[in-house]
């Protein structure tokens, strides 16, 4: 028999790297198992997030932007920037450092925190078995008390435009351009599509998005998504919904892309094409049929409201199972579980998950929409402040947006929180913990905020839900 511990925990992305910390904080014997390795063959913790996700992304969004801004902004508040170029390899080297910085310091982490890490292939047979391959050696046979499966996930394929790594890629292809493309195609209009788009369109591509959905962005708020829409237009985005796209051919170096619509076939031809229309767990030959381990239709692990598996000791967290592919949903469960394999009794607050999307304005939102509560038959009362009414805002030329706070019509309590403006990504976490304090719309407006603030618009819309906004006109008289 192979190694034994008390918490075994395979991946080592955002949900189980902080998984395997707990656990060792808690006085458990932990190891952590990955495969993700750097072009020397070491292991690289971080997953998806870390080295082709959530950080590379925001790397290059935010160089992006500040490019734009350097553009066609400063001249408005003195600044004059003459003659500004965008040094696309720089920009890429710094992408790769920020992901080097922050890979090495989850190994650093992991060290010092005491949990052991091997890098391999890991698969789950019967009796918690775990068996890791790698290219190194024979497989090792791993046991523990406990095991903890944070796969992560991949990005889906589509027959009618498969990747060739170099015309067609998927999101992790359009990270590394070391060159704008003239026309970027890119199939999807969700988070990951739009998010690079606005990267590659600031750069001065032009990007054409097909979204095969009537609808945009049905997940958040109607009025939020309108008001999107309208800016993502207003800066050069063309977004084509109802676009479902059925083939694609390589011709002379360029991809000539054939969709439906309502007027019928169309095709488009471009130098590059992104595929970006979402992601699926990654649990190929992770389980063996003898683990017991469930998996439902669409490959996600089977677990409850703890991330408990049908079979005792055995977890799942993260994008392997159900709920948002988020990493601080990911991150939270990993941490729940651990504490709960040393017996204490955390939970995850499953509707207080916020969601955000890094373009510019950026997009936040946590609770229900609108159209949730019409749909469940929930009263409710909504009150929204324009960020073209925020001081700060103008000052700062950030007057784009809008806050919306929905309450229960009844008890007033706060069910959800939608807002699109600068640093909503930031905003948002006001709102989490509002709501996880159970705070009514009155709560928030009693609250004393900053002056003047961008957050300040929180509290406006708090207090717009029942008419009491100071800073908006013809307000309701109560």
């Amino acid at each position: 028999m192979g190694e034994k511990y008390d918490v075994a925990v395979v991946g080592a992305g955002p949900a189980g790297y902080h998984a395997a910390i707990r656990a060792a904080q808690l006085g458990l014997s932990t190891l952590c198992i990955d495969q993700w390795l750097d072009d020397q063959g070491v292991l690289q913790p971080g997953g998806t997030c870390l080295n082709v996700g959530c950080i590379p992304s925001k790397a290059l969004l935010d160089a992006s932007h500040k490019y734009q801004q350097a553009q066609s902004e400063f001249s408005t508040i003195g600044i004059k920037a003459k003659s500004v170029a965008m040094d696309i390899a720089q920009m890429q080297k710094h992408k790769r450092s920020v992901v080097a910085s922050l890979t090495q310091g989850v190994s650093s982490l992991l060290k010092s925190n005491g949990v052991a890490v091997m890098a391999g292939h890991a698969t789950l047979g019967a009796d918690k078995q775990l068996t890791v391959s790698s290219d190194s050696g024979s497989p090792v046979v791993i046991q523990a008390e406990n095991i903890i499966l944070a796969p992560g996930s991949r990005p889906i394929e589509i027959d009618a435009c498969q990747r060739d790594d170099q015309c067609i890629v998927d999101s992790t292809g359009a990270l590394a351009f070391d060159e704008v493309p003239r026309r970027l195609g890119i199939i999807g209009a969700g988070v990951i599509g739009l998010e690079l788009g606005s990267v590659w369109s600031r750069l001065g591509s032009e990007v054409v998005l097909l979204e095969a959905m009537d609808a945009f962005l049905p997940g958040a708020d109607s009025q939020v998504a309108k008001e999107a829409l309208k800016q993502y237009k207003r800066q050069g985005l063309d977004i084509r919904l109802g676009a479902k796209v059925v083939g694609s051919q390589n011709e002379d170096g360029e991809v000539v892309i054939s969709y439906e619509d309502a007027e019928g076939l169309q095709t488009e031809t471009f130098d590059r094409v992104v595929v970006a229309v979402g992601r699926r767990p990654q649990t190929t030959d992770l389980l063996e049929d003898a683990s017991g381990i469930s998996l439902d239709e669409r490959g996600f692990i089977k677990v409850d409201e703890h991330c408990q598996t049908g079979i005792p000791g055995v977890f799942a967290v993260g994008d392997a199972v159900r709920g948002a592919m988020l990493a601080h949903k990911g991150m939270e469960e990993g941490v729940m579980v651990a504490e709960r394999i040393k017996g204490k009794k955390p939970q995850v607050n499953y509707d207080t998950v916020p969601m955000v999307i890094y373009t510019h304005p950026e997009i936040a939102w946590v609770g229900k929409t609108e159209d949730d509560l019409s749909k469940e038959g929930t009263e409710f009362k909504a009150g929204v402040f324009p960020m073209a009414a925020s001081g700060r805002g103008m000052a700062s030329q950030e007057t784009v947006g809008l806050v919306k706070v929905i309450a229960d019509a009844v008890s007033d309590r706060v069910l959800g929180v939608h807002m699109i403006g600068a640093h909503a990504s930031e905003l948002i976490a006001e709102a989490v913990i509002a709501m996880e304090f159970g705070a009514s719309a009155e709560d928030i407006g009693l609250t004393m905020f900053a002056h003047p603030t961008l957050s300040e618009g929180l509290h406006e819309a708090a207090l717009a839900v029942s008419g009491h906004a100071i800073h908006i006109a013809n307000r309701k008289r109560r």
